[in-house]
C-alpha cells in the first residue's frame, strides 16, 4: 500500500491518496484543494479513484472536494455528524474571504468499527470528536490517517463549531493512544509523527 501526501491550498492542509499498487486502485482522502495537483499524480501513475473519505467537514478539507467527487464519478464517504459544516461551507468561505465549489454530495454516511478497503488493503473507521462533531480517523495496517484530531507535538483546535477540548482528549485517549507505538501518524497538517513519539513528547497529551 503507497500513501502520498500533498499540502494543498492557503492553509496547506494534507489530502492524501492511498493505492494498492497491485490492482492500482486508489482512495482520495481529504482532497479539498488543488485537485489538478491530485489528478496529475492519478494520471501519471495509471491509478483508478474509487472513493473519496474525508476525516471532517472544515473548509480546507472539503473546498473543492465536489470537484474531484464530479470528475471521478466516485462516492463520497463522511460521518453525518459533520453534514451541518457542509451545508454551510459557502459561509465557511465567506469568513475567510475565499471561494468554494459546491459542497460534496455524501453518498454514504461513516460509522465507528466499519471497515472498507482499497484494494487488498483494508482500513477501519474511527469516530473520533471534539475538533469537529463528525469527526474521524482511518487506520490501517501500520498506519493512521487522522485529519485534525491530533499533529506533531499538539492537536485540533476546538473553538471552532461545537469544538470541545474535553471531548477531543477522550477521542486521543480511548482511540489513538491505545494504538502501538510504531503507528505512524499522517495528519491534516505538518509533518508525519508516529503514536509513540506523541505519546511520550506532544505536551497536550501529558496524564492521558
Amino acid at each position: 500500500m503507497q500513501i502520498r501526501q500533498f499540502p494543498v491550498g492557503p492553509f496547506q492542509m494534507n489530502a492524501y491518496i492511498i493505492h494498492d499498487p497491485k490492482s492500482m486502485e486508489c482512495i482520495l482522502i481529504d482532497p479539498g484543494d488543488e485537485i489538478e495537483t491530485l489528478d496529475k499524480y492519478i494520471i501519471e501513475n495509471g491509478l483508478k479513484p474509487q472513493a473519496i473519505f474525508n476525516t471532517h467537514g472544515h473548509i480546507d478539507h472539503v473546498r473543492f472536494a465536489s470537484i474531484a467527487q464530479k470528475k471521478y464519478e466516485i462516492p463520497f464517504y463522511m460521518n453525518k455528524e459533520d453534514i451541518p459544516l457542509l451545508e454551510n461551507l459557502k459561509r465557511q468561505g465567506a469568513m475567510y474571504g475565499i471561494e468554494t465549489a459546491e459542497p460534496p454530495t455524501v453518498t454514504n454516511f461513516l460509522n465507528d468499527g466499519e471497515f472498507y478497503s482499497v484494494g487488498s488493503h483494508s482500513f477501519s473507521v474511527m469516530h473520533a470528536p471534539g475538533h469537529s462533531p463528525g469527526s474521524v480517523c482511518f487506520l490501517f495496517e501500520k498506519d493512521v490517517i487522522v485529519g485534525d484530531v491530533l499533529f506533531y507535538d499538539s492537536i485540533g483546535r476546538t473553538d471552532l463549531y461545537m469544538g470541545s477540548y474535553d471531548v477531543l482528549l477522550d477521542s486521543i485517549k480511548t482511540k489513538l493512544l491505545p494504538l502501538a507505538d510504531d503507528i505512524n501518524v499522517y495528519s491534516g497538517h505538518g509533518p508525519v509523527t508516529t503514536i509513540g513519539r506523541e505519546r511520550a513528547h506532544n505536551p497536550f497529551l501529558v496524564g492521558l
